[in-house]
């Protein structure tokens, strides 16, 4: 085990270490016997993924730390069992396709996808309860535990098992859909977009593909054609990991893949490039280590991110490559710590910073926690989340939760602009989206408005973009990097 073993900490850690600290979002379960009995069943039941699969991603963020790939990452905010169908899969399998195709032609680098999909069943919450038709019921924290219909609010421990049944099941779909094809470089036109009708949208994402189809073309006819790697891509899944309990028990020490990045020690310095000025330390690791079999990805919210709670002790001894979500409440001094503490040996990559400011305070903050990582010897992977930061709610009677799409697009172009004028760079976007065509954020270029929301609000946690606005959003990304390129 990497991480765990060098860790300069008064105890040891385990997977139920984190118990011995302090807890937010605690759930509370009236039935501590139903409990046991979930819990028992899920240390029983096989890894969704795999130690091989969840290498492979660290040493695909490796490089979009190093500047060599851009990370994507998209999905729900809170997946519902119901969305557990060919459908809704298939349709976000689609969107991030056609939004990496879009990002690959502005970036000219390798896109890393990662899907909010395939476990995001749990939600924090700001209160515990909440007023619904003048009556005060438990608040809906997700499927995981409890159901949205006010009936059904009381915690159900035996949804822990149904949550892993679901997730097993969405990912196998995905890959089942992958390995038949459905990515395939040499028909990408089969990647229709829709529900997006705007003209300017389909033209600029149909020019793309011809550019793509047309080298495609030339590369067959010379024979430099290399198909097997065109016909297939990684979709990695990821969720936060809010609910210990959970997390724990599909926690197992497994043997480490052969095909591991280097990890760190003082041994044998390795001199990266410019772009980080940063060292890469290679160690031998032990054969084996602890990994989190629910999901290739997971991160910690801004809310549970504390340096001594219980999920950053947890998330510390992981294998598997994790996020942090900052939020304009974290102190320089105490990212460095917590980096210190989730990654002590410095690996590249490990910790992806997940930053979501505002559009209103990023100016103040990014520019600062940039300086303060650099300073402290950490390379991170710095991925922005303009959506959390930009939540507000429409007037009464309505009071829907909605998202700007301009200040969306806001944020994260002051991203890109204060990396860059830091000597760093943005590598990865993480969004909320569905492949449907969603009410739920106002703006994008088909100008919906506050009152235009009710007409398709689906959601049943915060607003996400919907087909159309993620598409656009990719092509102004898209746009940006390419003039940063010429």
């Amino acid at each position: 085990m990497n991480g765990p073993t060098l860790l300069q900490t008064p105890s040891e850690w385990s997977p139920s270490s984190w118990r011995t600290k302090p807890i937010t979002q605690e759930v509370t379960y009236n039935d501590n016997a139903a409990l046991a009995k979930s819990l028992a069943k899920l240390q029983r039941l096989p890894p969704i993924v795999t130690p091989k699969e969840i290498w492979k991603l660290r040493n695909s963020l490796r490089d979009v730390a190093l500047g060599r790939a851009f990370l994507l990452q998209g999905g729900d905010c809170a997946e519902l069992f119901d969305y557990c169908n060919p459908d809704a899969i298939e349709s976000k399998i689609k969107l991030l396709l056609q939004m990496s195709l879009v990002l690959i032609w502005g970036g000219n680098k390798r896109v890393v996808r990662i899907a909010r999909m395939a476990g995001q069943y749990a939600k924090p919450r700001s209160s515990p309860t909440e007023v619904l038709n003048g009556k005060e019921i438990p608040s809906f924290r997700g499927d995981i535990l409890n159901g949205y219909a006010p009936e059904d609010r009381n915690i159900e421990p035996d949804r822990l098992v149904s949550a892993y049944f679901h997730s097993a099941a969405t990912l196998n779909y995905i890959r089942a859909q992958i390995s038949s094809g459905i990515a395939d470089l040499h028909r990408p036109l089969d990647w229709d977009l829709g529900h997006v009708q705007d003209p300017e949208v389909q033209a600029k994402y149909r020019r793309i593909v011809e550019s793509i189809t047309e080298n495609l073309r030339f590369m067959q006819t010379v024979g430099a054609d290399t198909a097997g790697q065109l016909e297939t891509v990684d979709l990695f899944t990821s969720h936060e990991g809010l609910l210990l309990e959970y997390e724990a028990a599909l926690t197992r020490r497994l043997r480490n893949p052969i095909n591991r990045a280097p990890s760190s020690s003082s041994h044998n310095h390795e001199l990266l490039s410019q772009t980080n000025q940063q060292l890469s330390r290679v160690t031998t690791a032990e054969d084996s280590g602890w990994y989190n079999t629910s999901a290739h990805f997971l991160w910690i919210g801004d809310r549970t991110r504390q340096v001594d709670g219980a999920h950053v002790e947890y998330f510390r001894g992981l294998e598997n490559p994790i996020g942090i979500k900052i939020g304009p409440t974290m102190a320089d001094d105490e990212l460095v710590t917590l980096l210190d503490i989730v990654n002590p040996n410095k690996e590249i990559g490990k910790v992806t910073l997940i930053t979501r400011y505002g559009v209103n305070k990023i100016g103040g903050i990014l520019g600062g926690h940039i300086e303060a990582v650099k300073k402290s010897g950490h390379v991170v992977v710095w991925q922005c989340d303009p959506m959390h930061g930009n939540t507000r709610t429409t007037p009464t009677p309505s009071r829907l939760k909605t998202r700007s799409f301009a200040s969306v697009f806001s944020e994260l172009s002051s991203a890109l602009r204060i990396h860059k004028e830091h000597g760093s760079f943005l590598g990865g976007v993480h969004l909320e989206l569905t492949g449907d065509a969603v009410t739920e954020c106002t703006g994008g270029s088909g100008g919906l408005m506050d009152e235009d929301l009710s007409t398709r609000y689906e959601t049943f946690c915060d607003p996400r973009l919907n087909e159309k606005q993620a598409i656009e959003l990719a092509f102004l990304v898209a746009g940006s990097q390419r003039q940063e390129n010429t």
